[in-house]
């Protein structure tokens, strides 16, 4: 079989069962690219980690670092994506997202704020400033308000015809999101990415 690496049409079968190419050398395993290819499967079809790795017999820790590896590379992608079409953008606006089980009141802290761009009927998303790097006291009712108060009513906007595949994935967003329970805010990014990414598809 062709080398994974440099596509060398010579490779030979090691000891442990594993792939060696005849001219850059380099070792690759036939077991885990038939893994990561099951896997790969599952995960575009919408198929979550816990049910994955149930279906496949693999540990949920292994089918977890996978998909948290999919998800980074959805985020490249979207990326390069966004620079090929930054200057096809009709609108923007932002979004603060809070659990529908949480009160803004009592979590301004869990609120995640995203500025979501749309262009041909896709979107592409910014992560904005946590309101834990925004500078207030939280035992002080006077800032508290006035921060609530901004969060709920200084908004950036400029919708015309996007208007509709913006809210559509807003959408379209929280459906997908209710699904994960407990992300953190440093995963939050590749979730949201994931979303956009099967909007801007089934789109």
């Amino acid at each position: 079989m062709k080398c994974i690496y440099c596509e060398h049409p010579y490779t030979y079968t090691l000891a442990d069962e594993q792939q060696k190419c005849g001219k850059c050398k380099r070792k690759f395993s036939l077991r885990k690219i038939k893994r990561e290819k099951i896997l790969n499967e599952l995960f575009v079809s919408g198929i979550n980690a816990r049910e994955a790795s149930l279906q496949t017999n693999m540990h949920f820790a292994t089918v977890q670092k996978y998909y948290k590896g999919f998800r980074r590379n959805i985020a490249l992608y979207s990326d390069e994506m966004y620079q090929y079409n930054s200057h096809r953008i009709t609108g923007y606006d932002e979004y603060l997202y809070l659990p529908k089980s949480l009160k803004i009141e009592k979590n301004i802290h869990k609120l995640q704020h995203f500025l979501t761009m749309s262009y041909d009927n896709k979107v592409y998303n910014i992560m904005m400033p946590h309101t834990r790097d925004i500078y207030y006291d939280s035992e002080d009712e006077q800032s508290h308000k006035i921060l609530l108060k901004y969060l709920k009513f200084h908004k950036i906007a400029k919708l015309s015809k996007a208007q509709s595949t913006i809210t559509q994935f807003w959408e379209f967003f929280e459906n997908f999101i209710c699904q994960y329970k407990g992300i953190s805010n440093s995963q939050f990014i590749y979730y949201l990415k994931e979303a956009e990414w099967r909007f801007n598809s089934k789109k």
